[in-house]
């Protein structure tokens, strides 16, 4: 991922693949796997690790994951061509099909997977539809860049699911745990959210990438011209990506390896709906974007944005809201188990898929090679 990350500019496909990826890169699922599994080891066999990490947490989420978090984002961020932004804006297909899978196809989908299959556990069923309001705004960015979908499209659409969460997350909350269960005769669930606290979220792991990313590409530009800029100063910070997703993820399965190994039989229940909405979100969304006319890339970006969760907030929230034992919190907590092997091998099924269903489109990266944009 690192030099997808930041190798050549938009639309250059001569090197190819294995010549051009670092070790790091080819094995870029082995290594994930690799980390999830030391983490849910640390997490079972290190006594009071999980409070040692949580000791000091930014935006209710632990240091140590914030840290992991910003470094994954800041280098696919100083990629953007922000300059370039405009076209995205004005693509009305893109923006409002994004808007409708990530506000009202997506939430709808997992209330009704969390209730077909977890009908007698409340708690996991609570925990899954806060997951399903909780869109993504970091790791999709990851995911966006390997499958060499649109940055500047992902960049917007991140920056408008922010504003829209920290909008209509908590009124989303309300609709999907007590008004419309109330509506279809279901039980119904009592619950607060803390709106600040998905304002710093959001601004803390977003807003501070976005600003140095922003700030990078600019002055990196000015001073040195796009050439020096994407071909030289971008491919040596590019494995900070990949680096800063390794560590988040070991942090984040250490942080939580008891409560997912002390309980499998729940863990494999609670996986069931989440394998099945990022499949159907996946799918979905690939299909909607090659119907409505999208390039490849703006495809990608679109399935990505559109299946990807923000586990870190839903985690949060669910901890603030039901405590850290509780079953909501673990719902939260299964979420990346899932979603990174899952969206991983989405990223294959990407790329097989633009070459197989977008021929002659410039944006679909040849079967030899990996364009980094």
């Amino acid at each position: 991922m690192s030099d997808l990350v930041a190798e050549n500019p938009r639309g250059s496909t001569e090197t190819p693949v294995l010549a051009r990826l670092s070790v790091l890169d080819r094995f870029l699922p082995v290594w994930i796997i690799a980390a999830m599994a030391l983490g849910l080891i640390l997490g079972r066999v290190v006594p009071g690790l999980d409070d040692a990490l949580s000791a000091v947490e930014v935006g209710s989420v632990s240091l140590p994951i914030a840290i992991g978090l910003l470094l994954m984002m800041y280098p696919v961020l100083a990629k953007v061509r922000y300059s370039e932004t405009s076209r995205v804006t004005s693509d009305r297909r893109l923006l409002v099909s994004s808007l409708i899978l990530n506000w009202l196809v997506g939430p709808a989908l997992m209330f009704a997977l969390a209730w077909l299959l977890l009908p007698d556990q409340p708690e996991y069923r609570t925990g899954l539809i806060i997951v399903g309001l909780a869109r993504c705004i970091a790791m999709v960015l990851i995911w966006n860049d390997l499958s060499c979908g649109d940055s500047e499209a992902a960049a917007v659409l991140v920056a408008i699911n922010s504003v829209f969460q920290i909008v209509a997350f908590a009124a989303l909350g309300w609709f999907y745990l007590q008004v419309l269960p109330g509506w279809l005769g279901l039980s119904t669930t009592s619950v607060e959210f803390s709106v600040g606290a998905i304002v710093v979220s959001v601004l803390v792991f977003l807003g501070i990438p976005l600003v140095a990313g922003f700030l990078t590409h600019t002055l990196g530009e000015r001073a040195k011209g796009r050439a020096w800029y994407e071909e030289r100063f971008l491919p040596r910070i590019g494995p900070i990506a990949l680096y800063g997703l390794l560590f988040t993820i070991v942090m984040l399965f250490a942080l939580q390896g008891d409560a997912i190994t002390s309980q499998p039989g729940d863990v494999a229940r609670i996986a069931l709906p989440l394998l099945a909405y990022f499949v159907i979100m996946f799918s979905g969304s690939f299909v909607l974007g090659k119907a409505i006319g999208l390039s490849y890339a703006k495809t990608s970006t679109l399935s990505f944005t559109a299946t990807g969760n923000n586990f870190e907030l839903a985690i949060a929230v669910a901890i603030g809201t039901f405590g850290v034992t509780s079953g909501q919190a673990l719902a939260g907590v299964v979420g990346p188990l899932i979603e990174v092997p899952v969206l991983v091998a989405f990223v294959y099924v990407a790329l097989w898929a633009g070459r197989r269903f977008f021929p002659g489109d410039p944006t679909v990266p040849a079967a030899t090679t990996r364009s980094a944009r």
